[in-house]
């Protein structure tokens, strides 16, 4: 007993302390994407999140963006693009109006193209929220820039109220593994399988913070939420992935097991009940003998998964067809096969709107999606 108590002192003082020079090490994890290839947008970009300059604010089919490399990996934020090259560099676009692009943008129509952000890490991961980024660099270090938010405004970035232009370094003793970005939260998976949160707690999406502190922190204040603190389990849980959705969190555990908190009003977590989850909850409608899961996604009130032969599932919120199960579907509380779909290899979400890439995306560039308003089963866009 005494033993995991020291543990657990250890673990919460990892902030505020740098990862050692001696402790070096080149991370990896499967979400590290290597295959390196063009990128193409559509949608709304009147904010210049496209990316292709003041002149074109909407692209209804996908359009080649420029860009001086090729790229391994791209995020949506919530008005803001970020590009991740194959030499890890870090290119955004988009609104700066808080700080999500990293890089100065005072001189006219810069935010609306693509602008490389200064680190001097290679990085091998980035993730972006509404209003903030986060990049990931090979020696496990995260640099993040922007702001969160929560249901009254600004609550900073890892100071209060305070809004970072620029990447800045976060201060672990632990070598990270992955980023992930929730609207408002940030999650950080260690090389040793643990948890770290910051950002928004009000719908319980940080796994850390009690109901009753969630509004800001409580007594304690924003700092209880904006420094980066390990989510803490009643027994010890060696996490090897990590997940958001807009304003939840699923974890996945050694064992094959799958965690969840956050909001929950459209079962979209997976519980029974439409409650939030304040704290970590094995979710048992992912546990199966036959299953095993290797990707989520999470939109503003649906999931999408994906197990290790292909198949995509749904659970959530239904209108708008975002669960891809046909006309007249209800909203789901467990995950509910989608048909029609040949073997997936990735999902994902945005608001109300569902993507799955096929097996044979990578050379066929076939995307299956269905969104608003009429598309209510997977479309094969081709």
């Amino acid at each position: 007993m005494s033993s995991r108590k020291t543990v657990h002192k250890r673990k919460s003082a990892a902030v505020g302390e740098d990862v050692g020079e001696s402790k070096k090490v080149k991370v990896s994890h499967r979400s590290h994407r290597k295959e390196a290839g063009q990128v193409l947008v559509l949608g709304q970009g009147d904010v210049g999140q496209l990316g292709l300059g003041e002149n074109i604010t909407e692209r209804k089919k996908p359009a080649f963006l420029s860009l001086p490399e090729k790229m391994v990996q791209v995020a949506a934020g919530g008005m803001h693009t970020v590009c991740l090259s194959e030499s890890g560099h870090v290119y955004t676009f988009g609104c700066n109006d808080e700080g999500a692009l990293g890089r100065d943008t005072s001189e006219e129509g810069s935010e609306m193209v693509p602008g490389k952000v200064s680190l001097e890490e290679k990085v091998v991961q980035v993730s972006a929220g509404d209003s903030h980024t986060a990049a990931l660099t090979e020696d496990g270090h995260v640099y993040i820039w922007g702001s969160f938010r929560d249901n009254n405004g600004v609550i900073g970035l890892l100071d209060p109220m305070a809004t970072c232009p620029v990447p800045v370094k976060i201060q672990l003793t632990e070598a990270v593994v992955k980023v992930a970005s929730g609207n408002d939260h940030l999650v950080l998976l260690t090389l040793d399988g643990d948890l770290y949160t910051s950002g928004s707690a009000e719908q319980g999406q940080l796994g850390r913070v009690p109901e009753q502190f969630s509004n800001r922190g409580g007594r304690r204040g924003l700092e209880r939420l904006l420094v980066p603190q390990m989510v803490k389990l009643n027994r010890r849980v060696h996490f090897t992935d990590v997940f958001c959705g807009a304003y939840l969190t699923f974890a996945m555990s050694k064992e094959g097991y799958i965690y969840g908190f956050g909001l929950s009003n459209y079962h979209q977590l997976g519980t029974k009940s439409t409650k939030m989850c304040f704290v970590p909850v094995k979710l048992t409608c992912f546990k199966n003998s036959t299953t095993t899961w290797v990707d989520f996604s999470g939109g503003q009130h649906h999931t999408l998964c994906l197990d290790s032969e292909g198949q995509v599932y749904s659970l959530g919120r239904a209108e708008y067809g975002r669960l891809g199960l046909g006309r007249g579907a209800e909203e789901k509380s467990e995950p509910t096969p989608v048909t029609g779909l040949e073997s997936a290899r990735e999902v994902s979400c945005g608001a109300s709107v569902s993507y799955a890439v096929t097996k044979e995306g990578g050379q066929q560039s076939r995307l299956g999606f269905w969104e608003l308003p009429h598309v209510l089963v997977p479309f094969d866009d081709r």
